[in-house]
């Protein structure tokens, strides 16, 4: 604590105070006659409005992902990390297509999870069982790359960095882990809902202060996009190849238009697959929130162009491209800018945001992860008779479990770009389309079929993922891997495969008369609306006990 900046601290810390009591608050915030219900608990009583939905979703989908992660693949590869821009511009039209059906008749029956509605659709607890699995297992490196973020910042103010001590040194992670873990689990959504207009008043604020006030210190956006073009220009002396590339060519060997084209496509289609994505739709009040924020949240990808740029002006300011090479962490690289471009106040006011900007997701993600726990595991096969008021105290104490599943993804895998943890995450939740969006439009496939997908696109994407190497990480280095001579996302690869054996079974399974699962949706329940549809069913109802 030596080496602390008491000013940038004391802003941070009283941000940070100020973040907490507002999560504790939370719960009496449109507070309901009872709390204990996962209606209540884990999806803010479904009561959210546009504006809400907004800024929940907004806190939701741009994480420490947006702030650390994107600006340090584009600081160390270069143009490759703007796929996330292009992958956000594209990911709304998609969920524009699904989303609104699916609140739709989750509204009409009371769903609280994506694996409800499996359930419901195909009848099938094997099916729900695997699509909460994936959802629960994708979100733990999604949680722990917050983490990450959060560590990052705090490092570069000096917090724990100097401690040669393995428990020192983590003690950010520890500590946002209990902060975290206390008013999620007293305040349920309710608390990241509200703390997310916070969030976004400190994140709009520091970077426009900062896209228009760095270049003006580095002289201009001429000298920053040519420094690096230079950059990335140069000779790895691992690799013996260019370090990146400013504008990769149809011929470069390493982040190639399909690699780019993948990463894109396949990131959009798994963004609103997450259970927190999901989570925070389904809080929505009425269809049309849905539809209108699909509409609206597009202007955060203005905001996630802006911020990637930061990547270039790290390279163009050598300090910060010293330090960066000195600590051996891109994930450092937009801290060390702000700590060497902005004065001690700023910096605190910019650090407060990253850090009040991982919370919030991390928040929602342990929430999702809590719900999909507690009704499609606990309650479908543990204690089918569980009352509202258990199944909202298991999903709070899940929720502190997954937080610490999300911790050992943090400290053990490796971080040269925690890009690849969030990427990770995207190889298995995408193997869950097929069911979860094909499921939303037609009952054609087949459960045992999709089950089958499923599982093969699960073992390729992980062990491929697994096998990825560079010089210096020997395993889980990436998320793209050579196919067919091309460079391509491992997550759109595997879910190709999984679509593939579903059709092809499908077409089997029908032709032998396998036994179907009852579908308990009907065709108007897709586009419902509260004013029209009818009373939504209690939580659970239609969710007992029909064989597999």
């Amino acid at each position: 604590m030596s080496h602390v900046n008491a000013t940038t601290f004391t802003i941070v810390l009283i941000l940070f105070l100020v973040v907490t009591g507002v999560g504790f608050a939370a719960a009496r915030w449109r507070r309901a006659d009872n709390m204990l219900h996962l209606d209540e608990w884990g999806l803010g009583g479904r009561s959210f409005g546009t504006f809400i939905t907004w800024f929940l979703l907004g806190g939701d989908l741009y994480t420490a992902y947006t702030f650390i992660a994107v600006p340090a693949l584009v600081f160390g590869s270069g143009a490759i990390g703007f796929f996330a821009v292009s992958y956000t511009i594209m990911v709304f039209p998609i969920a524009f297509i699904f989303l609104p059906r699916l609140w739709s008749v989750s509204r009409v029956h009371g769903y609280v999870t994506p694996a409800d509605f499996i359930r419901g659709r195909y009848g099938s607890r094997g099916l729900a069982l695997a699509s909460a699995l994936t959802g629960i297992l994708a979100l733990m490196p999604y949680i722990a790359l917050q983490l990450v973020g959060i560590q990052a910042v705090l490092s570069v103010m000096g917090v724990g960095a100097s401690s040669t001590n393995t428990f020192l040194k983590d003690l950010p992670l520890f500590v946002a882990f209990l902060v975290l873990a206390i008013f999620t689990y007293v305040s349920g959504l309710r608390a990241p809902a509200l703390i997310a207009f916070i969030k976004d008043t400190l994140i709009y604020l520091f970077v426009i202060v900062a896209v228009f006030y760095i270049p003006t210190r580095l002289g201009g956006w001429s000298h920053i996009f040519g420094a690096a073009q230079a950059h990335f220009a140069s000779i790895s002396p691992a690799t013996k190849k260019p370090i990146g590339a400013f504008v990769p060519p149809s011929t470069s060997i390493g982040p190639t238009q399909l690699d780019f084209a993948s990463l894109a496509l396949g990131s959009a289609v798994a963004l609103f697959l997450y259970p927190h994505a999901i989570t925070g739709t389904l809080a929505a009040k009425r269809r049309s929130a849905v539809k209108r924020n699909m509409a609206y949240l597009p202007m955060y990808s203005v905001l996630l162009a802006l911020i990637a740029l930061f990547g270039y002006m790290a390279i163009a300011d050598k300090t910060t491209a010293a330090a960066v090479k000195k600590a051996g962490n891109p994930q450092l690289a937009v801290p060390y800018l702000f700590q060497h471009m902005f004065p001690s106040w700023f910096t605190g006011i910019a650090f407060a945001g990253i850090i009040i900007g991982a919370l919030v997701p991390a928040a929602i993600m342990s929430i999702a992860a809590a719900n999909l726990f507690t009704r499609n595991i606990f309650k479908e096969f543990f204690k089918q008779d569980a009352s509202p008021r258990q199944q909202t105290r298991t999903s709070q104490w899940a929720s502190l479990v997954v937080k610490i599943g999300a911790l050992l993804f943090a400290i053990e895998l490796p971080h040269a770009f925690s890009i690849n943890l969030q990427l990770l995450g995207g190889i298995w939740i995408l193997q869950l389309a097929p069911m979860l969006i094909g499921g939303l439009f037609t009952r054609w496939f087949h459960r045992w079929a999709l089950l089958a997908g499923w599982l093969a696109g699960m073992a390729f994407g992980t062990i491929a993922a697994y096998k990825v190497a560079t010089p210096a990480i020997s395993h889980w280095a990436g998320s793209s891997d050579i196919e067919f001579g091309h460079s391509i996302y491992i997550g759109l690869s595997a879910v190709i495969l999984n679509l593939v054996i579903a059709v092809v079974l499908t077409l089997v399974l029908k032709a032998v008369k396998a036994p179907e699962g009852a579908d308990e949706t009907l065709p108007h329940q897709y586009t419902a609306d509260p004013d029209k549809a009818p009373a939504p069913v209690p939580a659970g109802v239609g969710l007992g006990t029909a064989p597999d």
